[in-house]
């Protein structure tokens, strides 16, 4: 799939007003962040701008205030990290509803190489209803919309698809270019055999992923609580582990439909299982598929960890999204960590698709290892089943 939209080296920013849509939605603690990755990965695009002389205003969301005014989900904390980071002064408008005088007065202020950032787009409720009114206000403050915020991609929202119809020129950052090109090659394009793993609680929010997939991949693994219900498919006894009922002939079809295209599907051959959902619950290892009655999977099990290292270590591409078990239980997160160590060792291009896979690689030390981890779980996941974002449909073509 070729990236044909247009990215900031395409346009001239000298002195124009840009409109940056970054993805800051960062874990917070006590107003001090807790994981700067996204901040890290808006830096390129921000440098550039301000290399070009273009006068920058920085918008983001961050949680779920939904349409009201929360001082914990203030972007403040953002604005003075991002100060230290670029060694300048970033300014915030501190706004509850988002484009007021503050904003506007510092806009009016700005010279070549300044830096705004807006309060949370989500302090309006208009944002995420993606409402002409809110997008026009957004768009009044700049002459050129650049959307950076993959993690966002997915959402038709005012600052990431609406502000588009009333500012011409709308292009991409190096955010976007990059998680285009390492997805996109990944799946439309990889170095075989290509090796997809998924993980995570529920078939139900990977529907299209699997599907898409299977017509991609050269092995499908599959693990996590979603491999439960892949199990009872074929026949075994899962005890009280997390099944979706509803998607029991899904993963019926799934299973025929990677026979019939040549596809490995590998699930668990044992399980890491106890009685309760406990951090510091006893784990069992059962000795093949089947989980007793008044017991639950909660990791995959060390047969299992083998035959999925030595899968890896014979692939080429490798997309990961989803951790194995509860890798937030120490006694339950082997499987993730032999994935992630796997992965870690193995020549071939890695590709962590966000989310909880994301977190697990960086919490076990992995993540500088990795060949690109996405910053959006969500996008990403729409990516690799298939979709088309709405925050990168809207930009320009080339």
């Amino acid at each position: 799939m070729a990236f044909n939209k247009k990215t900031i080296e395409d346009i001239d920013v000298s002195g124009k007003k840009v409109l940056v849509r970054c993805d800051f939605n960062v874990p917070l603690k006590d107003g001090h962040i807790t994981d700067e990755n996204r901040l890290i990965g808006a830096l390129p695009t921000i440098k550039y701008l301000i290399q070009n002389d273009a006068r920058v205003i920085l918008c983001s969301h961050l949680g779920k205030p939904k349409g009201e005014p929360k001082p914990e989900l203030s972007l403040e904390p953002v604005a003075e990290r991002l100060s230290e980071m670029l060694k300048r002064k970033v300014v915030f408008a501190a706004d509850d509803n988002v484009v007021g005088e503050n904003a506007k007065r510092a806009v009016r202020n700005m010279k070549d190489g300044d830096v705004i950032l807006l309060q949370n787009t989500r302090y309006r409720i208009e944002e995420t209803k993606n409402e002409d009114s809110f997008s026009k206000e957004l768009a009044s403050l700049a002459e050129i919309f650049v959307n950076d915020a993959f993690g966002t991609a997915h959402r038709a929202h005012c600052s990431t698809v609406g502000v588009t119809k009333f500012l011409s020129t709308a292009v991409c950052g190096y955010l976007i270019q990059k998680e285009i090109k390492f997805l996109g090659d990944a799946v439309e394009n990889p170095k075989r055999p290509f090796v997809a793993i998924l993980g995570g609680a529920k078939i139900s929010d990977k529907i299209n992923v699997i599907n898409n997939l299977l017509e991609k991949v050269d092995v499908l693994i599959i693990g996590g609580g979603m491999s439960y219900t892949f199990s009872k498919a074929q026949g075994h006894t899962v005890g009280n582990s997390m099944v979706e009922e509803d998607k029991i002939k899904y993963a019926k079809e799934m299973i025929d439909k990677a026979k019939s295209r040549n596809v490995k599907l590998l699930l668990p051959l044992d399980n890491v299982v106890t009685d309760k959902f406990d951090a510091n619950a006893k784990p069992i290892v059962t000795e093949t598929e089947d989980i007793g009655d008044g017991y639950m999977g909660l990791d995959i099990g060390p047969k299992t960890c083998k035959l999925y290292e030595s899968t890896i270590a014979g692939a080429k591409t490798i997309v990961w999204n989803g951790p194995m078990g509860v890798f937030e239980f120490k006694n339950f997160a082997g499987g993730t960590f032999a994935i992630a160590k796997a992965m870690s060792e193995s020549n071939a291009a890695t590709i962590i698709g966000g989310g909880d896979s994301a977190a697990a690689v960086n919490q076990f030390g992995f993540g500088n290892k990795m060949t690109h981890i996405s910053t959006g779980g969500g996008a990403s996941l729409e990516f690799l089943g298939g979709k088309k974002l709405p925050g990168i449909e809207a930009l320009n073509d080339k």
